[in-house]
């Protein structure tokens, strides 16, 4: 027998109208992604499925699923921070995630740039934004053709640049714990660069409360987050 969709869960890229209290729940706002622009998929999946649903930033669902499933568990607030393509962010304080006006976009914030660094910005909207000097497409712009493990001088600036946007989730967030995930992170012993950074760059204050615990930055452990954050939005509408 045919099953009825009870609801639908949606991880989208952003920039999305993620306020379910607003009329356009679910509406993707202008993205260089031809075609997407003003278009709502969760809305029409919806209607055409006659199902509830739910629809999340995927970096956010990403970091519920964590939270809940993954790297996150046991802390009450976690940010998630995924390094590939681009750079975003999710922060969830007791199984909820952060949703203001829009949703965070911690990839555009600006770092200060590191002596001798004099690569040009992958970013088309800021010169000085972390996800426009450590990305995936800066980062490959940078090594030419090289490994970033083979390459320690490269692998500096963007444990620098990944160091300080650590040390801004700390002064802003301060959560209990951050995962880092993506494409750019699994380069070896990269994660343990940025953790001496991001040291270096909150030089003490309030290290000793918030980044004093060994284990703070950790990897994010779930293969399918954003598709398991998905799932737990569609529980939440469906009331599963």
């Amino acid at each position: 027998a045919d099953r009825q969709v009870a609801a639908l869960g949606v991880a989208s890229f952003g920039p999305v109208v993620a306020d379910p209290a607003s009329d356009d729940y679910g509406r993707m706002l202008p993205t260089p992604k031809p075609g997407w622009a003003g278009f709502n998929l969760a809305r029409t999946l919806s209607q055409r499925l006659d199902a509830p649903y739910g629809v999340d930033t995927d970096v956010n669902a990403a970091a519920r699923a964590e939270a809940a499933l993954g790297a996150g568990r046991g802390a009450r607030a976690v940010a998630y921070v995924t390094v590939g393509t681009g750079i975003g962010g999710g922060l969830v304080v007791e199984g909820r995630t952060l949703k203001g006006a829009l949703h965070p976009e911690i990839g555009h914030l600006f770092v200060r740039r590191a002596p001798g660094d004099v690569q040009a910005s992958a970013c088309p909207f800021h010169d000085d934004c972390v996800e426009g000097l450590a990305a995936g497409p800066a980062v490959q712009a940078r090594l030419a053709g090289r490994r970033l493990e083979e390459a320690d001088e490269i692998r500096a600036f963007v444990a620098d640049y990944l160091g300080q946007l650590v040390a801004a989730l700390v002064f802003a967030w301060a959560p209990d714990r951050i995962m880092f995930g993506g494409g750019v992170m699994s380069t070896p012993g990269l994660l343990a660069e940025v953790e001496f950074a991001a040291r270096r760059a909150v030089a003490g204050y309030g290290s000793a409360v918030v980044m004093g615990a060994a284990g703070y930055l950790v990897p994010a452990a779930l293969e399918h987050a954003g598709l398991e954050g998905a799932l737990l939005m569609a529980r939440d509408v469906a009331r599963l």
